[in-house]
């Protein structure tokens, strides 16, 4: 049985909608569980309504930006909701990131109030010194009377009555860029919601949810596939069952007490599972679904995930512009004997549109390669104070440009083949060589620099630097990886380095990432991983 009636999900027009439907409908429904703290969806929306007030009577207006440095919480998605309500946006900034990279995201984004976990203290101080602005900091995990439980008990329970909309901004995620500095994702109350209520509409078994359903939240919030999924499952009435960080061990101890129906996890995290030596002692007959992204499935990877978990398999692509998925891979073409379809990323969601297209922008037609392009509500509003990037991206027709090289069949699945753009993907981080090689390039004895991705057994991709030094420098490749570590953020750094004599160039002096890249990628039939 589904938590609400047609009529029901058609109120539901922005994040803030959620809180107020589901507290209408079904108010002791329980909405999240963290740490031992239960949270109906009744006290949800009371709580959501306390955190929109105190975010006005704090001078955070609508369009306002509020920052939040931590690891995964229940009161992360009373930030998020709450500032829907009075339509300010959320800023979740990955908590691994280095002081400077929280300073930029900070003054770019223009946050007002960052609200920070326990263990991220000093990195949110340091933060604040750095940044250009004056940044309020609210500590999330205290007791002390101006810490977030206070700040937000203050407030009145009742609806702040603030007008918002389906296209008003309600978050804000980051992606790396070509020229190495982050750009601002933003995403409508309408790229969050309206496809999966279409998906739930059509029928489509992996996206049809019940009263019993329970949700695990282990990815990241500060990206799509933590905080898209769980949107995902509050939307559709789910308990989330919400983890700090993924933790094979813990994930595996919750499953069966927590009675977990679905979950999102990268394939990477699902190996860890597996190989986990209690894994096949673990009661999974209550786990209907795994959802995975970010890169595809191994088969021998897949056929044991099929053996320990026994549940149903739906592989999603997409990317932060489009809201993280924009086509899936039903469970029925999961065959562990493998099969063309397995290759795949699968069919377009309902009320995506997907075409392959040349460099000049013409549609290409079946099995021929070409840039990606994906047209729908999901599409981002924009980035952020960045309209040549988004004129890059976006064209006027509503086309985006996805940077992934792939082709159509005949049916109308979609093959990823290569990436247009330099872009990798290590487990579920998006890094973008430019920033890894600004980095390593402010080191003394560094002449040149090119960063790539190469296949890794674990990560799916690993990043590799090959550097030329300066006539007569004399530097190690420890000492340059430990140069760019103290840079940026630990997992953008390079996994292994190469010295070169010199690095190849077109006419123009681009470097050609492409034959740097050919020899690890040898033997592949696609140059993704």
């Amino acid at each position: 049985m589904s938590t609400l009636s047609a009529e029901h999900v058609a109120q539901i027009k922005t994040l803030g909608d959620i809180a107020r439907t589901h507290a209408a409908v079904r108010p002791n429904a329980t909405a999240m569980k963290f740490e031992g703290r239960t949270t109906t969806y009744a006290a949800f929306d009371a709580h959501t309504n306390q955190v929109a007030n105190a975010l006005i009577a704090a001078g955070v207006g609508k369009g306002g930006r509020i920052g939040y440095l931590a690891k995964n919480t229940d009161v992360y998605f009373e930030l998020l909701i709450g500032a829907a309500k009075m339509g300010a946006v959320t800023l979740p900034i990955g908590w691994r990131l280095a002081a400077a990279e929280v300073a930029y995201l900070l003054d770019n984004g223009e946050v007002q109030i960052l609200f920070v976990g326990a263990e991220f203290g000093d990195l949110a101080r340091q933060a604040v010194d750095l940044s250009e602005r004056e940044v309020r900091v609210i500590a999330l995990e205290t007791a002390s009377p101006d810490g977030f439980a206070a700040w937000r008990d203050a407030q009145s329970a009742n609806d702040p009555g603030v007008e918002t909309g389906p296209s008003d901004t309600a978050l804000q995620l980051y992606t790396s860029g070509t020229t190495g500095r982050p750009k601002g994702v933003m995403l409508t109350n309408r790229n969050l919601l309206e496809m999966w209520i279409r998906a739930g509409q059509a029928g489509i078994d992996c996206y049809t949810w019940t009263e019993d359903d329970v949700s695990l939240v282990a990815m990241p919030l500060a990206h799509i596939g933590g905080t898209g999924w769980a949107v995902v499952g509050l939307l559709n009435g789910a308990t989330l069952v919400i983890l700090r960080e993924f933790d094979p061990p813990t994930v595996l101890g919750l499953i069966e007490p927590e009675r977990i129906t679905k979950l999102f996890m990268v394939p990477a995290a699902l190996n860890f599972m597996i190989q986990m030596p209690g894994s096949r002692s673990v009661d999974f007959s209550r786990l209907k679904m795994i959802f995975y992204g970010a890169s595809p499935i191994p088969l021998d990877l897949l056929r044991q995930c099929m053996d320990v978990f026994g549940c149903g398999f739906c592989q999603q692509y997409g990317m932060t512009e489009v809201c993280g998925t924009v086509v899936y891979l039903p469970p029925g073409d999961h065959d562990p004997n493998g099969n063309r379809r397995m290759k795949s990323a699968g069919l377009p969601m309902p009320g995506i549109e997907i075409k392959i297209i040349d460099e000049n922008g013409n549609t290409l037609p079946p099995e021929t390669v070409g840039e990606v392009a994906t047209r729908s509500t999901s599409n981002m509003a924009g980035y952020w104070k960045n309209e040549a990037a988004t004129r890059e991206t976006i064209n006027a027709d509503g086309w985006l440009r996805t940077g992934d090289a792939g082709y159509l069949d005949e049916d109308g699945y979609l093959y990823i083949h290569d990436r247009v753009k330099d872009m990798i993907i290590s487990g579920a981080e998006n890094i973008y060589p430019a920033e890894v090689e600004g980095a390593i390039f402010g080191h003394p004895a560094v002449a040149d620099v090119a960063v790539i991705g190469v296949p890794d057994d674990k990560w799916g991709e690993a990043v590799k630097a090959m550097v030329v030094l300066k006539p007569g420098a004399d530097a190690s490749a420890a000492d340059i990886i430990q140069f760019a570590r103290s840079r940026i953020a630990a997992f953008k750094v390079p996994k292994s380095l190469d010295f070169v004599d010199v690095l190849p160039r077109n006419a123009s002096g681009k470097v050609l990432k492409r034959a740097l890249r050919e020899p690890f990628w040898a033997g592949k039939d696609r140059n993704v991983n």
